[in-house]
């Protein structure tokens, strides 16, 4: 029994794709459909940079989704594996919309235009550099979540990200996260700022929440038969009505990525089908529990070497 799950920011580099690009028919027409839809050269910006541009959030988010979804179609269309007989689908943070794209909720030029937005709405939800995000390595959730309650009155910031045991991410405003880090130091926990532009998954989205609320009203999502699991709960959405308020939910609210593979590990999933740039997830599934099974799918050979 396995799953499928696709990654989000951090996971980009130029030239991703490039070999399922020059490959396959499939990725060049849905390279050309991302750049009539979003009337933008973003198959120019994955392949050749820069890197400066690429990283900048607004174009990160639909970049990764177009590279996730491109492997997808050719695992499943070139090489004639059925992903979906997959348990579940998941993603982590924009990876959740490569996640219910694929999994047939919502077609690709949507999902590749609100991710264009989402990525613009999150990008200026408050003034670079006034806000960030901190990695706490080598510490248990419980012990991270002691530290912030134990010490509210001196700073404010939250969990953002509970990726697995010993790597926990925090959002906050720039300051905070420096009395912050000097604690940990104190505290003997590493630590190390990410380079982010905005504080993702917190109350200081809330600006990009009112921008997504009004987005994701105006999206029909369709019905289908495969099981998403969602980050802000870390269980199956049972009922496609609850994925609006997931999706904007998920803007301010943690995302629990640790107790969502345990749950779906729970549940009989002993594999795991990473699909798009970069072994991210991989790495973190590998730190949750040792003992199931990782495919990541970057290349034309891992998709040779997959077996389910």
């Amino acid at each position: 029994m396995f799953s499928v799950i696709f990654p989000g920011q951090g996971s980009q580099i130029v030239g991703m794709g490039k070999e399922f690009f020059e490959k396959h028919e499939i990725v060049k027409k849905l390279f050309k459909e991302a750049d009539e839809t979003l009337e933008f050269n973003l198959s120019k910006l994955i392949l050749e940079g820069p890197r400066d541009k690429l990283d900048l959030t607004v174009n990160t988010q639909p970049a990764i989704f177009l590279i996730s979804y491109s492997i997808f179609q050719v695992v499943k269309e070139d090489f004639n594996i059925n992903l979906n007989k997959a348990k579940y689908f998941a993603g982590h943070s924009l990876g959740e919309y490569s996640a219910l794209s694929c999994a047939g909720y919502l077609d690709f030029s949507e999902t590749i235009k609100i991710l264009r937005v989402r990525g613009h709405a999150m990008q200026n939800s408050m003034p670079k550099g006034e806000g960030g995000m901190l990695a706490v390595l080598g510490s248990s959730i419980e012990i991270v979540e002691k530290i912030l309650k134990d010490n509210k009155n001196d700073f404010e910031a939250q969990v953002a990200n509970d990726n697995s045991d010993g790597q926990i991410v925090i959002s906050g405003k720039t300051k905070d996260l420096q009395i912050l880090s000097e604690l940990l130091k104190e505290k003997k926990i590493k630590n190390i700022k990410l380079p982010v532009s905005a504080p993702f998954h917190c109350n200081l989205m809330n600006k990009a929440t009112e921008v997504m609320t009004k987005e994701l009203q105006k999206i029909n999502f369709k019905q289908s038969k495969n099981i998403l699991i969602s980050n802000v709960t870390a269980d199956e959405i049972s009922n496609i009505n609850d994925l609006k308020n997931l999706l904007i939910s998920q803007i301010e609210k943690r995302v629990r990525w640790r107790e969502s593979i345990l749950n779906m590990i729970n549940k009989g999933v002993r594999q795991f089908i990473e699909i798009g740039p970069g072994k991210v997830l991989s790495g973190l599934v590998k730190r949750i529990n040792k003992d199931v099974k990782i495919s990541s799918i970057n290349s034309q050979s891992d998709i040779e070497g997959l077996s389910i």
